[in-house]
């Protein structure tokens, strides 16, 4: 039976701020109730493990604190009951006592245990769920069986694996505060106040917190500060927020711009102002007149105000860029400071107030401000994060950064703050760089990486973003540091042509993606940050959830797993075929199911579109570059040839957006975005005359595949959907557009020359009369294919499928195949032909 005897005999409640604690009344004996995790930093530091269950706590001391990896099974000691009342104790034990030490609540909610628990405690397994702020999901206690003489009662507490789990990071070390004050637990030891049980202490801090909310500080006023009031703090380590690809939802999170700028906590002390980087620098200087002398215009004694510096374009946006060449020329005047958080007030720590109480003091200490001068409120918004991210992608913002609206202020990393981008960006170390070979250019492009395990890792190189001044300044700054010895290890630091620098400069970078050897595509250069050091430069990649996870390559899945429920369609019952009667939804789900195979051949690359919004029998057209309303899941870039702009997708969510447009067919370049100069496939189109028939084709197909497989180049095919078969040639990206143009040209006037009454390179109706047109012309930059897997706008909602050449022997036709067909499920039951297709290319010199 539950008791309280061991605990109260093991303390001395005249010695320690404690609670003597009685038990409390019974819920019930499957109710559940409160939990909470105490990190305790004692003789040894370990995290008190506490579930409430008969008017008591269940108490575990688990040595190494929870984790989110179900993996990891950490011991847990069994201690003896402690009182509910216990649950909110965070404080100092004094030394001479038991357990001497402090105490932060690192954790707290609701736990539901799965079965009766007194009966999964007898026998030594509870099965049971949280609802904390950090803990989430299923979790498992298991008793282990005691060892000979073993006199301590030994569990294990295990994460069960759920979509609360996490492989990848330390929740301990991630968000290490206090969930009720916001304090770490070193915090605690050094502060006076925490001596005293924080019962005590929120009894004490209710009411100042009443007597300042009677005198709130306005704008106009300045607050009076009564004797005793503590002194402005240093500088206080920012609260970071955590990259994830989706915004949170629910009605607890607050949203705002997120800003491409610097983050700067200004401390205001009467007339003196300082600004501070995201690491303690003091900037005050470098940022000139115009945004301190608006903050000591403040009416107050004395503040801490988070915020960033920005300077905003003509279209009313922040751009990073300007803000380094505004700087660069010593333009202050063009600056501007967006103020989200107040920390400090006229001697009062705010920190532990609610997000949205902080913004509401934050947003009179600035009421009545010149809503176009340097300093303005940054103002937030309750709207769904999704749609928020989606108007923000839309104005060209980078992003957004949702706050949980009832959370403390915690330095560090946690789960409190999270960020959302329209497309990636992060900071690089720079390593070296190329010079150009054009007079007035010293730099071709950059030579980035990252720290991994005390190493520098390469993520490729950045050729783009340089203009004027900021490149003369650039080169400057890496002239300096120079040096014959490559930051890289392996075969990184072997890469010739390369001027290799000390790894001490920090480059910001926007860029579309990561390949899959781990470099950057597209990226663009945004400027030098010179607030954050270079050895802490690490990879930063948004955190997946089990719902954002692709399936894996080759698995079909069903359709209620390979649709995210994120992606939704409008008006899904339109029919695209209307005399087949398929609809948008159909396509769809085709397209969900073929996705783990197709991906690799339409994910970043320059695309073009034809789309039948009212269905193949209304108005059809092409469409290569963006028009108001897509959705932003569908990204446009330029060639840098010519700077004709393009689109691509990057995901699912973006081949949906396609299909809710009406798109019937897509087609792709045979190059990624990010090596667009360099194609990785050619292909020839054996497209009929009107006289000839589908034997005539096939025999044609199974012969080119007998001619590239003498010239020891591997080569795939796909039936058309149409009337002819695809014969899709990889490639390693090392030959340019002409090249590989010249190369098709001359393969396909080899075959007329051999085989003149049965094909023609020729493009003329004449030329082509009773033969077969071998169409290389796809292979030319700017011009496309249909993409593996494209539905077709052809009678019948035909699809253009990869096939075996084993199925082309046995009389494969090229309209075989249609979407919900049951013959294209089928084959989704066997290998995939075209799974290594990228794995087999060749350089095209090596034949």
């Amino acid at each position: 039976m539950a008791s309280l005897e061991q605990y109260q005999a093991k303390r001395n409640f005249g010695a320690t701020s404690e609670p003597r604690g009685k038990k409390a009344a019974r819920k019930g004996k499957s109710s559940g109730g409160i939990f909470v995790v105490q990190k305790h930093d004692a003789t040894r530091l370990h995290y008190d493990f506490r579930l409430e269950h008969d008017g008591v706590l269940w108490s575990w001391a688990v040595t190494r604190g929870p984790s989110l990896d179900p993996q990891e099974k950490r011991l847990a000691v069994h201690v003896e009951d402690h009182p509910i009342d216990y649950a909110s104790f965070e404080g100092v034990i004094p030394k001479g006592n038991y357990g001497a030490g402090s105490v932060i609540v690192w954790d707290e909610g609701s736990w539901i245990p799965h079965g009766d628990p007194a009966s999964m405690m007898k026998k030594g397994h509870i099965n049971f769920a949280l609802k904390g702020d950090k803990l989430k999901g299923a979790w498992h206690l298991v008793r282990l069986r005691p060892r000979p003489g073993e006199k301590r009662d030994n569990w294990l507490l295990i994460k069960s694996d759920d979509e609360h789990s996490d492989r990848k990071h330390d929740i301990l070390e991630d968000a290490p505060q206090s969930v009720k004050s916001g304090l770490t637990v070193e915090e605690v030891s050094k502060d006076p106040d925490a001596r005293h049980w924080q019962s005590n202490r929120k009894a004490k801090n209710r009411i100042a917190d009443e007597d300042a909310k009677s005198t709130p500080a306005k704008a106009g006023s300045r607050r009076k500060v009564t004797p005793g009031e503590a002194k402005l703090p240093a500088f206080i380590p920012p609260c970071l927020a955590r990259l994830e690809k989706n915004p949170p939802a629910g009605d607890g999170w607050l949203h705002e711009v997120k800003f491409d700028g610097y983050r700067i906590q200004a401390h205001v002390a009467g007339d003196d102002v300082k600004l501070y980087t995201r690491t303690g620098l003091d900037w005050t200087d470098r940022f000139g007149d115009p945004v301190a002398g608006a903050l000591t215009g403040l009416h107050v004694k004395s503040a801490v105000i988070d915020g960033e510096i920005v300077v905003l374009g003509k279209d009313g946006v922040s751009s990073f860029a300007e803000l380094q060449l505004a700087l660069s020329e010593g333009k202050s005047e063009r600056l501007s400071y967006y103020a989200f958080d107040l920390l400090w007030l006229d001697g009062e720590d705010l920190r532990r107030e609610p997000l949205i109480d902080r913004n509401e003091r934050l947003r009179d200490v600035m009421s009545g401000l010149d809503e176009h001068g340097p300093l303005r409120f940054s103002e937030h918004f309750s709207e769904p994060g999704k749609v928020m991210l989606e108007h923000a992608c839309r104005m060209g913002l980078e992003g957004v950064v949702s706050k949980r609206a009832d959370a403390s202020y915690r330095s560090g990393r946690g789960h409190d703050w999270v960020k959302s981008k329209c497309t990636l960006r992060q900071e690089f170390v720079i390593a070296g760089y190329l010079p150009s070979d054009k007079a007035g250019r010293g730099i071709r492009s950059l030579v980035l990486g990252y720290h991994k395990d005390g190493k520098l890792q390469p993520v490729g190189h950045v050729g783009t973003g340089f203009s004027g001044r900021v490149m003369t300044d650039l080169a400057k700054k890496l002239d300096t540091l120079k040096t014959k010895a490559s930051p890289y290890s392996g075969a990184a630091a072997r890469e010739k042509g390369v001027v290799w620098v000390k790894p001490k400069l920090v480059a910001e970078i926007e860029f579309r993606s990561w390949t899959r050897d781990g470099n950057i595509r597209q990226g663009s250069f945004q400027g030098l940050r010179e607030d954050k050091p270079a050895k802490e430069i690490v990879v930063e990649k948004p955190e997946t959830h089990k719902g954002d996870a692709k399936p894996a390559a080759g698995k079909a899945a069903s359709k209620a797993s390979a649709i995210p429920a994120s992606v939704k369609l409008t008006h899904p019952e339109k029919e695209l075929w209307p005399a087949e009667h398929v609809s948008k939804q159909q396509l769809l789900e085709y397209y969900a199911l073929m996705w783990p195979r197709m991906q690799q051949f339409v994910v970043n690359r320059p695309l073009a579109l034809v789309r039948a919004p009212d269905g193949i029998q209304g108005q059809r057209f092409f469409q290569k570059h963006a028009m108001p309303g897509m959705r932003p899941s569908i990204k446009k870039s330029n060639d840098p040839e010519d700077n004709e702009e393009f689109l691509y997708i990057e995901d699912f969510e973006g081949l949906a957006s396609l299909v809710q447009i009406g798109v019937v067919e897509i087609h792709i370049w045979g190059a990624t975005v990010d090596k667009i100069g360099m194609p990785d496939q050619f292909v020839f189109d054996l497209d009929p005359d009107e006289g000839l028939d589908e034997e005539d084709v096939r025999k044609a197909a199974l012969e080119f595949h007998e001619k590239l497989d003498d010239l020891e180049l591997a080569n795939y095919v796909k039936v058309s959907g149409g009337k002819g078969y695809h014969i899709v040639v990889p490639l390693k990206p090392k030959a340019d557009w002409d090249a590989v143009k010249g190369f098709s040209h001359a393969f396909a006037e080899a075959m007329e020359q051999a085989y003149p009454d049965r094909y023609t390179a020729t493009l003329s109706k004449k030329a082509r009369k009773g033969k077969i047109f071998i169409d290389y012309l796809r292979n030319g930059r700017g011009s496309t294919t249909v993409a593996a897997y494209s539905s077709r706008a052809k009678k019948g909602a035909t699809v253009s499928l990869p096939v075996t050449w084993e199925m082309v022997a046995d009389g494969v036709r090229p309209a075989d195949f249609s979407i919900g067909d049951e013959e294209v499920k089928k084959l989704l039951k066997a290998p995939d032909p075209w799974a290594d297709f990228f794995k087999k290319g060749k350089p095209l010199d090596r034949r």
